[in-house]
């Protein structure tokens, strides 16, 4: 038997727990109220994985029943778990305690079934706060009762924060330019998701960008004049645009009250006293319109300046300020100019991530949040192994460093595309290190997740979607800088690196990619007789990607293959297009059908149609139809 977060302290006793038809959810009277949503959590499992359905009272306990309580003597999230022989009894130092301890209870059950060995497990975290980051904007934006399932999963892990990355795709009150086909949040969506967190104990946090990556509102004929670069507003839509301008220009009178509206109008829907107002990635500050600003007080003091003033602005509405940390930890001595209670979330994604930036905002005795991620953007498939690597290192380095959290981010650059379920593994690796530091190898605790989230006896289906995220040779980021270079005519300082996909030795690597990617199909269905019937509906979503992975390979190669340096197009003229080329193009569009329908079952529209304008180019293109733009 698994458990994750591995406990602390687990004991194990002699004798067996077994439910019965009398057994019944006990709830103490002083947690009654939400006593009763733990006591629900148990009785859906115990029903589910037991096959006995218990009745919930309140009162005092027999024998036969779980008693769910307070614990003398237990810190705030402690728990201590006992099964014997006649009873279970979970005990909490608080209402999170105790539901960390049914959540633990829930995965023996669901591992063990009705007759569980007796145990006693006492638990508590490294870290206070441990946090999941989901772009709720650049992409996906996904419906509610998916956003709930979202909440159970961490709730699971014992994960108590939550954040969702919204930009633009909140149905802001006269802003109707900016959202209008975005299928945005509403009001009543929030503040239901809010309830629903706070009775799980996971802590719903607003995040809205007020600085950098403004795309869709500093694109609107309204408020366009507000960008740091000129003309904004007139650019067709780009997903690197998207990413790499649209800061606010800080010089302009009009800037702060509009940024101040939104934030006060969006963190009226939240129970919490914190806000995140991002900050980050402010490329363009001081390159434009407010350059004159810049070049009298340098750019780190007019970018000092604005970040104050938001939290001023933050803290006099009773709000503890949080930012991402990228620019400030050029300067971290400017820290020092921000209200105490601030919040730096230090963010870095590679694999071997270095400390400097938590070392150095460590220093300042800032409080802060370690941010790694799940590595699922511009993927369709995570890079798995690559997460787990990054989200060790920035766990062990928020112990090192004193971090108040953990802050593991889900990133939706360039369209969302992957499904977020994918984004599990990564999860509960951000849950695990983030509970309980000590280490666990990564094929190691593959097999336990395996096992515990995906209830596959075998161990092995998270070690074969990891496979299958190392097969991407024509990866979506390249996907979409080759179409946005020869479809749309934008220049970027970089162009796609097509090194795997040319050349004698990268034709034999793409060769084994295809194979790797057509065997890895095989075994993952060979898996799903070890699943209970709960975990096998991914199955054919697995199939899809990993066919997505490998028609996005082939397109790659055979576009590459007519690259030529004569002609507009870059397409070799001479020769009509063969026709496995157009059953390429037959099969990419196929596929795309089916990825839309998929999309849609837990996601509203969001960018599905620009994911679709890029597919169906690629597919013009295969057919000799795109004969006024190159291709390559």
């Amino acid at each position: 038997m698994y458990l994750l977060p591995k406990p602390k302290q687990m004991e194990k006793r002699e004798g067996t727990f077994c439910l019965n038809y009398l057994s019944r959810i006990v709830i103490a009277p002083e947690i009654r109220e939400n006593g009763r949503v733990y006591a629900s959590i148990l009785k859906e499992c115990a029903e589910t994985f037991a096959g006995f359905s218990l009745r919930t009272v309140a009162g005092v306990p027999g024998k036969g029943d779980i008693f769910l309580t307070l614990g003398e003597g237990l810190a705030s999230q402690e728990y201590c778990l006992e099964v014997e022989a006649d009873q279970i009894r979970v005990s909490g130092g608080d209402g999170a305690g105790v539901l960390y301890g049914v959540e633990t209870l829930c995965q023996i059950i669901e591992q063990c079934g009705p007759a569980m060995d007796c145990v006693r497990i006492t638990d508590s975290p490294d870290l206070p706060h441990r946090g999941y980051y989901l772009d709720e904007t650049r992409g996906r934006v996904l419906k509610l009762d998916y956003l709930k399932k979202v909440v159970d999963r961490l709730c699971r892990y014992k994960v108590n924060e939550l954040q969702l990355y919204v930009e633009h795709t909140y149905l802001f009150a006269g802003l109707s330019e900016m959202w209008r086909d975005e299928t945005p949040l509403t009001a009543e969506e929030i503040m239901e998701l809010d309830a629903y967190c706070r009775e799980r104990h996971v802590e719903l946090v607003p995040s809205l960008s007020s600085f950098g990556h403004l795309y869709t509102l500093l694109s609107t004929k309204t408020y366009g004049e507000l960008c740091e670069m000129e003309n904004s507003w007139k650019q067709p839509f780009s997903y690197i645009d998207r990413m790499r301008h649209h800061t606010i220009n800080v010089g302009d009178e009009r800037a702060l009250p509009l940024i101040k509206s939104m934030l006060e109008e969006y963190m009226a829907l939240f129970s919490t006293d914190k806000f995140n107002f991002c900050g980050d990635e402010t490329f363009d500050l001081g390159k434009g319109k407010a350059k004159p600003l810049a070049d009298e007080k340098g750019v780190h003091r007019i970018y000092i300046d604005y970040i104050k003033e938001l939290c001023e602005f933050l803290v006099e509405k009773g709000k503890q300020p949080m930012f991402w940390g990228d620019v400030i930890c050029g300067e971290p001595e400017l820290v020092k100019e921000l209200p105490e209670n601030v919040i730096c979330l230090t963010w870095g994604y590679a694999p071997d991530q270095s400390d400097d930036a938590a070392r150095k905002m460590a220093q300042t005795g800032v409080k802060q949040y370690l941010c790694p991620g799940v590595g699922s953007w511009n993927q369709w498939m995570p890079l798995i192994r690559s997460s787990y690597q990054n989200i060790v290192r920035m766990c062990s380095y928020a112990q090192k460093y004193g971090a108040i959290g953990v802050l593991n981010t889900d990133w939706g650059d360039f369209g969302h595309i992957a499904h977020p379920e994918y984004s599990v593994t990564g999860m509960i690796y951000g849950a695990s290190f983030s509970w309980n530091h000590e280490n666990i190898p990564f094929e190691e605790i593959n097999r336990q997740i395996s096992q515990v989230q995906f209830h596959d006896a075998s161990g092995r289906i998270v070690d074969l979607l990891a496979q299958a995220g190392e097969q991407e040779m024509f990866n979506w980021r390249m996907v979409v800088t080759n179409y946005e270079i020869h479809a749309l005519g934008n220049t970027f300082d970089w162009e796609p690196d097509f090194a795997k996909l040319t050349g004698a030795e990268a034709q034999a690597s793409l060769k084994k990619a295809q194979e790797t990617l057509e065997g890895l199909k095989k075994q993952i269905k060979e898996t799903v007789i070890h699943m209970d019937s709960s975990r096998r509906g991914m199955t054919g979503i697995y199939e899809h990607t990993i066919d997505g992975i490998a028609i996005w390979n082939e397109v790659g190669r055979v576009l590459l293959s007519r690259r030529t340096e004569e002609g507009a197009d870059g397409i070799k003229a001479e020769g009509p297009f063969s026709e496995a080329e157009y059953q390429l193009a037959d099969r990419l569009e196929t596929w795309f059908m089916f990825y839309k329908e998929i999309w849609r079952q837990v996601s509203r529209e969001g960018d599905l149609a620009h994911l679709g304008e890029i597919v169906f180019w690629y597919a013009d293109c295969l057919r000799g139809r795109n004969r006024g733009s190159r291709i390559s």
